[in-house]
């Protein structure tokens, strides 16, 4: 019966992780730029004598969905949302992290930031000069219009890159990093829309209807626990002859 009831814990473990993804999706169901996370798991053999018809399910790092939110007009021009695939290159801590949430600022130190993190161009952090007006193209061209000065002049390039998402994982912070801790090659091919930022591209609806199946499935799972300990019980009863 131990079989029985094992398999039934796994699989009630694994669903409440499933569960987590699920109620984390839909709190950021509004999070603009958020991308939804994807369960992964496999089957591991469970080690020693007498268990090799048990195994366990682990979670592996949680995959990525990268299919695109639908893009919302702000009208502001410091707001970017990516056309298609690709991502924005920040800098994160030592190395590098990529977002498709534009919502670009710049600090006090004159440095073009995402949410606090310098946004990284050819060079390194970009850091833009005094400046009456600054334009970003959408090629990722950083541009402004010194004081007294009434050409523009190019700073800088937005770094943007094209990952495939089986490559992606996220870190603490939420931000995308490539699972081997490489930096991403730079892209040609990705480009900006100035004036949008892209909602998150969690399914609402998607997930209530996941997290209600998974809320039936984990009941189910209870009860074959518990089926698991009665049929356990009757045996003992039988060996014991009473």
């Amino acid at each position: 019966m131990d079989r029985l009831g094992y398999t039934a814990m796994t699989a009630a473990s694994r669903t409440m992780m499933s569960l987590q993804v699920r109620s984390n999706n839909l709190a950021n169901v509004n999070t603009p730029g958020f991308r939804a996370d994807l369960e992964r798991a496999q089957a591991v053999a469970v080690e020693g004598y007498g268990y090799d018809s048990r195994h366990m399910a682990v979670v592996e790092n949680n995959g990525v969905s990268l299919v695109a939110g639908p893009m919302v007009a702000t009208g502001r021009e410091l707001d970017f949302a990516v056309k298609g695939t690709g991502l924005i290159v920040l800098q994160d801590g030592e190395g590098e992290a990529y977002t498709r949430q534009g919502s670009m600022q710049i600090d006090a130190e004159g440095r073009l930031t995402l949410n606090g993190r310098a946004v990284m161009g050819e060079g390194g952090p970009i850091e833009l000069p005094e400046h009456e007006r600054v334009e970003i193209g959408n090629d990722g061209t950083v541009s402004i219009m010194a004081p007294g000065d009434w050409m523009m002049a190019e700073v800088d390039r937005i770094r943007l890159v094209d990952v495939a998402a089986a490559d992606l994982m996220k870190n603490e912070a939420g931000l995308l990093v490539t699972r081997n801790g490489e930096p991403a090659a730079p892209s040609e091919e990705v480009r900006l829309a100035s004036g949008f930022l892209e909602s998150s591209n969690v399914s609402a609806i998607d997930e209530l209807a996941s997290t209600m199946s998974l809320n039936r499935l984990f009941e189910t799972q209870v009860k074959m626990m518990k089926a698991a300990e009665d049929l356990s019980d009757a045996g003992n009863r039988m060996i014991r002859g009473s």
